[in-house]
């Protein structure tokens, strides 16, 4: 592809989010979609695309397992920006036979086990959100966690076929977004509010305490290096 050539020659390191949010858009519309959990880097990405175009594409994976304070989130992004939130859910054949087998609360009692059950509400719904897509955008954040310390804002993702994998923020610092948000009046998800740095499932998502990392909320039973879902994994590369 023409594209992925030209962007293996762009240095997107010294871009702003801005403008690296264009490129993508101007080049991959309408293939290409930004990933929502409905966290703050999302949205503001979500305010910064449809001041770009109004038609830019959003996906939000529905676990089954989410708060209340992220559908209310996503109601008032819906509400403020017009945008179709194309939603996902987990195989409804796949998430009961994983309940009866494991338990509802599996994800307390091993890794392996954790990792079942984000494969099924998370991984599979994204495999099907990214079908068909040439790129996908994502809030991630070097900042945030010791396992996305390296990420690139433009990185080839070999774990979905190659398709390129947009950080336009990553190397933003937790303060650069909320002065976006509060320069731009962005909706967020009142959970951040509560002391949630970071936003995912109800039972795997507690606040952070003084001087822990913004993802140590996330599945803090475990090891820093193995809090992961699966959905960023890292066999992203550096477009190479």
């Amino acid at each position: 592809m023409k594209a992925k050539e030209a962007a293996k020659s762009t240095d997107f390191e010294t871009q702003s989010a801005e403008s690296v949010l264009k490129w993508a858009l101007g080049t991959y519309h309408p293939k290409i979609a930004l990933a929502s959990s409905f966290g703050v880097e999302d949205v503001l990405l979500i305010d910064m695309m449809v001041k770009i175009n109004p038609a830019a594409r959003v996906f939000s994976l529905d676990t089954g397992r989410l708060n209340q304070e992220t559908y209310d989130c996503m109601d008032k992004v819906r509400e403020k920006y017009g945008v179709r939130i194309e939603v996902y859910y987990p195989n409804t054949e796949a998430a009961e036979n994983m309940v009866r087998e494991r338990g509802l609360n599996l994800f307390y009692h091993s890794i392996e086990n954790r990792k079942e059950c984000c494969g099924v509400r998370k991984v599979e719904p994204l495999n099907r959100a990214l079908k068909g897509l040439d790129a996908w955008i994502t809030g991630l954040r070097r900042a945030q966690a010791v396992t996305r310390t390296d990420i690139k804002k433009v990185e080839t993702d070999a774990a979905h076929g190659g398709i390129l994998k947009i950080n336009p923020i990553a190397d933003w610092t937790t303060a650069q977004v909320w002065d976006y948000v509060k320069r731009n009046k962005v909706p967020y998800n009142a959970l951040h509010d509560k002391g949630y740095p970071s936003i995912g499932c109800e039972p795997c998502t507690r606040a952070v305490k003084p001087g822990e990392d913004e993802r140590a909320g996330r599945w803090w039973w475990e090891l820093p290096e193995q809090k992961e879902c699966g959905l960023h994994v890292k066999k992203a590369t550096g477009r190479d």
